[in-house]
């Protein structure tokens, strides 16, 4: 039995048991009603629904938590960095938010031991740790509204994770960067994508990027996407002294 049945094999007269308790723990004060953080862990293949007949699903919780993050770190941004313009103010939220840093904050989190679901969880993809994290959110958001969501996400995700000064430096994408780049220098680029076997009956793609008619790196990954921005890095540390100094 996992962790999710165990929980709910108890009373809800005993606040919702072992749940209760663990997601007190993570969000730092205690839940008023509890049923909202039951949909932040019920995967679709539950084939739950509420009592009209709608679907329970993290989905729809995701969907609200990103809404609030995005608020939240809006915020922060306008008010640590005062000048900051739009387009700083946007590229700094969107990598405080970034699929991979959510995905981070969810792991960290271990949240993904209260999904329930009818798939196995080896069968999730990686950004299931993120989905949950900003279910998780909206969840909050829901229950006690924005000041205690903006509670959380100040110490979960602000206080220990954002630092303005390392966070100009980071890369979200190495495409969007070079292309951005090869734009403004009129440079042209093309990314030559091929099928590829690869090992072991696994399919790969791989990709060519050219700058100038010009051969500059290779990358093979298990989609197209993950492979033209395994060579966009490649490319950008190829070039990366003329695109810093531009």
């Amino acid at each position: 039995m996992n962790l999710f049945k165990k929980i709910f094999s108890k009373s809800r007269a005993q606040e919702g048991g072992i749940f209760f308790t663990e997601i007190e723990k993570i969000i730092g004060f205690r839940p008023i009603n509890i049923d909202g953080y039951v949909m932040a862990f019920t995967h679709r293949s539950s084939n739950k629904t509420d009592a009209k007949g709608n679907p329970i699903s993290y989905e729809r919780m995701e969907f609200l938590g990103d809404a609030m993050l995005s608020a939240v770190i809006a915020a922060h941004l306008f008010n640590e960095v005062p000048s900051g313009d739009e387009g700083y103010l946007t590229k700094m939220r969107s990598k405080i938010v970034s699929r991979e840093h959510l995905n981070e904050l969810g792991r960290d989190l271990n949240l993904i031991r209260f999904v329930e679901s009818k798939v196995p969880s080896q069968h999730f993809g990686d950004n299931i740790h993120g989905n949950i994290f900003e279910a998780l959110v909206g969840a909050i958001y829901l229950d006690m509204g924005y000041p205690a969501c903006e509670q959380f996400i100040r110490a979960r995700v602000i206080r220990p994770y954002v630092d303005i000064a390392k966070l100009e430096g980071k890369v979200i994408s190495y495409k969007s960067l070079l292309i951005e780049w090869c734009q403004k220098e009129k440079r042209t680029f093309h990314y030559d994508v091929f099928e590829d076997n690869g090992i072991a009956g696994e399919r790969l793609f791989g990709v060519k990027l050219s700058i100038d008619s010009k051969v500059i790196a290779k990358a093979r990954a298990v989609s197209k996407k993950k492979a033209e921005e395994k060579a966009s890095q490649r490319a950008y540390f190829a070039f990366q002294e003329k695109i810093n100094t531009k």
